[in-house]
């Protein structure tokens, strides 16, 4: 048997939406089935403001654009993600600052983001790892202490908690991302939820968006003409997307009741081998929060076992992978200044992670072939 990494699961409806925004014939941003998407996230989530983009991506530079992230600023954030979550800082002329995660969770670790801290210190960014919510409450008191922005990198979080606040909704601005490996899927395309009740910051959001002028103005009828009233670039996401991702959303609650069920049959199958001589660690769902199941980990004792259980998993057709590569330790970060042994908790760690493949379409033989593979791995080693 072949089980793939990711497979893309259809809950029905998308055939027909995509049909429906063809006949409208209006396929380009902030059509009929972006403002249906818009209107399910923030009454959901109880968002102020959604604003839908290309690209998680495209929503982090956004949020640092707006939350006025500028040349030498720095801004504190976990080493082991994405490289946009740095890259949204550094095309605004600022400083990516890693600090460490804390080992349960392979989050942010709160007491090293106040160690961090320096009088260039702009914000700070989170990132909400696997859809385990980040210790909001510490990070938030933090914040409010020292006078700081935060940015949620929330793109495996759609639809997961921190102590019954939806994650993305409790910094000043939170990024979603809806690519084809997350949980709910547009094929590309992200969220830009604006939690601040700043009239000034939500409009520029829309002009930024929008090209740099007031369409969204113009729309509403607040002006008679729209034109170009400071830089901005495109970021609206087509609504042929959006028609894709509103099929995906009314199931947002059963999708993730799914991936439920597969999560914790491996957790199941799995846990009599935690803290063997071999399995140091796995996926991890603290009291405070509630999950939304996007990724199924292992972590072993050393590099060495990772990578042969890998092997051993991919030779039996089973495409379990690694994750992260730390920024600090990649080219970039060595540009920037950062060298092995600065973060050694998240270089432990990330050099012994391995994931399993969890996706929403998964088949009971998909998931029992997965687990006595493993298995059969770890009877042997």
């Amino acid at each position: 048997m072949k089980v793939p990494f990711n497979r893309v699961y259809y809950t029905g409806n998308e055939q027909k939406y995509l049909e429906d925004v063809l006949k409208r014939k209006h396929l380009c941003g902030d059509g009929f089935y972006t403002k249906r998407v818009s209107s399910v996230l923030a009454n959901k989530f109880k968002i102020n403001k959604i604003l839908m983009t290309t690209s998680g991506t495209h929503a982090l530079e956004l949020a640092a654009i707006l939350m006025d992230i500028g040349f030498e600023d720095e801004v504190i954030m976990p080493s082991f993600t994405f490289p946009s979550t740095a890259n949204a800082v550094m095309k605004q002329g600022g400083k990516p600052v890693f600090a460490e995660m804390t080992a349960t969770t392979l989050n942010i670790n709160p007491a090293d983001i106040e160690k961090k801290i320096t009088e260039k210190t702009k914000a700070i960014i989170v990132v909400h790892y696997a859809g385990i919510g980040c210790e909001m409450d510490k990070i938030m008191k933090i914040a409010n202490k020292y006078g700081l922005s935060i940015i949620e990198d929330a793109a495996q979080a759609v639809n997961a908690k921190y102590q019954d606040k939806y994650l993305g909704t409790w910094g000043d601005i939170g990024c979603y991302s809806f690519h084809e490996t997350k949980n709910y899927v547009s094929g590309e395309g992200g969220a830009l939820a604006l939690n601040i009740k700043d009239k000034s910051i939500n409009e520029k959001a829309e002009i930024i968006r929008e090209k740099g002028t007031n369409r969204a103005n113009f729309i509403r009828g607040e002006v008679e003409k729209y034109t170009w009233v400071e830089e901005g670039s495109s970021y609206l996401p087509s609504d042929i997307l959006m028609a894709l991702l509103y099929a995906q959303l009314e199931q947002m609650d059963e999708i993730k009741a799914k991936r439920a069920l597969i999560y914790n049959y491996f957790y199941d199958q799995l846990n009599k081998y935690l803290n063997s001589d071999f399995l140091t660690g796995m996926s991890y769902i603290p009291g405070k929060c509630k999950s939304n199941y996007h990724m199924f980990y292992l972590i072993f004792k050393n590099n060495k076992i990772r990578n042969r259980v890998l092997a051993g998993l991919q030779k039996r057709g089973v495409s379990a992978t690694f994750h992260y590569i730390p920024l600090h330790l990649s080219p970039m970060g060595k540009r920037i200044g950062y060298k092995p042994g600065d973060l050694p908790v998240t270089e432990r760690i990330s050099g012994s992670l391995m994931r399993l493949p969890l996706y929403t379409g998964m088949t009971e033989e998909e998931m029992e072939y997965i687990i006595t593979k493993t298995v059969e791995i770890f009877e042997g080693l």
